[in-house]
């Protein structure tokens, strides 16, 4: 057992089906915040100066330094090399796959794998930012992935 957590039962549902925000640990924050704000162009929220918050469709991005984020989940930050997980950014077409990639890569990006057909029907790539994390850049043409870019429009998988 960990902490004051037990093996109670929970009352009901208590985890919901979302991800509130995503936190990258980065190595410069100054270089991942004009990485992510002026070259890639996620809208920055105001933030205190240790930490940058971006708005997303249906969640948010952090970005807090390496060091902190570890020493924050009491974790060693030592650990280097791929994390075993990407990020994904779902466009309307091929075009705009091609059209995010090249602006990832004029911001500073390094393109791990080069937009294509996919096995699975699809168009995708990957890149990865400044401190390597990566972002697949894909459209779907079977179904769309995550919350609308219209308003009003329902989120994938409800009504």
């Amino acid at each position: 057992m960990c902490g004051r957590f037990s093996a109670a039962e929970p009352e009901g549902e208590i985890v919901k089906p979302r991800i509130s925000m995503i936190t990258l640990g980065v190595s410069d924050l100054q270089r991942s915040i004009r990485f992510y704000e002026t070259g890639i162009g996620f809208p920055r929220m105001d933030s205190p100066p240790e930490v940058a918050f971006f708005t997303l469709n249906g969640t948010w991005l952090a970005l807090y330094g390496r060091d902190a984020l570890a020493a924050d989940a009491l974790v060693d930050g030592a650990t280097n090399g791929f994390a075993g997980f990407s990020l994904a950014h779902n466009v309307g077409s091929e075009h705009e796959v091609d059209q995010v990639m090249a602006q990832a890569v004029a911001a500073g990006a390094t393109v791990t794998k080069s937009a294509r057909k996919t096995e699975w029907g699809g168009y995708a790539g990957y890149f990865s930012d400044p401190d390597g994390f990566l972002w697949e850049i894909a459209h779907n043409p079977l179904f769309w992935v995550g919350p609308s870019d219209e308003p009003g429009q329902p989120v994938a998988g409800h009504p």
